[in-house]
């Protein structure tokens, strides 16, 4: 193991992101620490610098001092300042107060950047205090085709953009299969932050969060939804299926009194991780190209 001391600070920095990146939230040290004898110790040597009370030497004949003795110029000038309480970062309670503020911020915006402003500034959900940024829709609402995803991935964190890196590209191959590209349509998620260590969104996180993806539709107004993967198609359609269950069958979707026609299919991570899924992606997706020329 290399010393982190012996790292240059763009090593550090790329060392903790890589961290970060895999879900990462606390560093341990190699050994147990006693933080409780720390403090108490910590405690003893600031009570001796501000001049705790002292006994005299033994054998001198000198009684015990009955108090405390002021301190010398030297020992106020030594003594450790208190250290300032540290203010906890402010945590979100995911609560049903919380549903009820997404929903009066979503159903307050008139358009689309506008709901981008909103849930900038939206502070009663969890994940916003672990991601490095807001994952909003990017891309062309006028396309009548919208692409929800179901939480953002490392790279879409890091870059502030939904479907980057590597889950983008194979995104790209998907859909130029069917004569589109990604900046032909526009591209979403149902969550617009990061969970730690790329884990699925709980029930009360996705409750938050379903007034923004509901209103973004609303705005948007797409022709065709086409949701990817397991937990995005159990969001819209319900139940506890899977994906290969959910897939292939077109339902309609509602938000905000806008009815969208919608197809559920295997999500950019799916066939990375089994690339025989492509041939049921593809089925899919011809399937949804043929309703765009219909």
């Amino acid at each position: 193991m290399i010393p982190a001391n012996d790292l240059s600070p763009s090593e550090l920095a790329a060392l903790l992101a890589f961290h970060a990146d895999a879900g990462v939230e606390w560093l341990l040290e190699d050994e147990a620490v006693d933080r409780f004898a720390e403090f108490e110790a910590m405690k003893a040597r600031r009570a001796e610098a501000r001049g705790a009370p002292q006994l005299a030497p033994t054998g001198t004949g000198q009684k015990q001092s009955a108090g405390p003795q002021p301190a010398t110029p030297t020992q106020s000038r030594n003594a450790a300042p208190a250290a300032p309480a540290a203010s906890p970062p402010p945590v979100a309670v995911p609560d049903e107060q919380a549903v009820k503020e997404a929903r009066f911020a979503a159903e307050s915006a008139r358009s689309l950047p506008e709901l981008r402003t909103a849930v900038e500034s939206f502070n009663y959900c969890n994940l916003k205090n672990s991601a490095r940024n807001l994952v909003f829709a990017e891309g062309n609402p006028a396309s009548g085709i919208m692409i929800v995803g179901p939480m953002p991935y490392p790279d879409d964190d890091r870059d502030g953009q939904p479907f980057a890196g590597k889950l983008g590209e194979m995104l790209e191959l998907m859909l130029s299969g069917i004569g589109l590209a990604k900046q032909d349509v526009l591209l979403t998620n149902v969550v617009p932050w990061r969970p730690p260590g790329n884990r699925v969104p709980t029930a009360r996180e996705a409750d938050i969060c379903r007034p923004f993806i509901e209103r973004q539709i609303a705005l948007a107004e797409p022709r065709q939804l086409l949701l990817l993967g397991n937990f995005t198609a159990r969001f819209f359609f319900g139940g506890g299926d899977t994906i290969h269950q959910l897939r292939g069958e077109w339902r309609e979707v509602s938000a905000g009194g806008h009815r969208v026609p919608s197809l559920a299919t295997l999500h950019p991570q799916d066939l990375v991780t089994a690339p025989v899924n492509k041939r049921f992606a593809w089925q899919d997706l011809l399937a949804f190209r043929a309703r765009l020329s219909g």
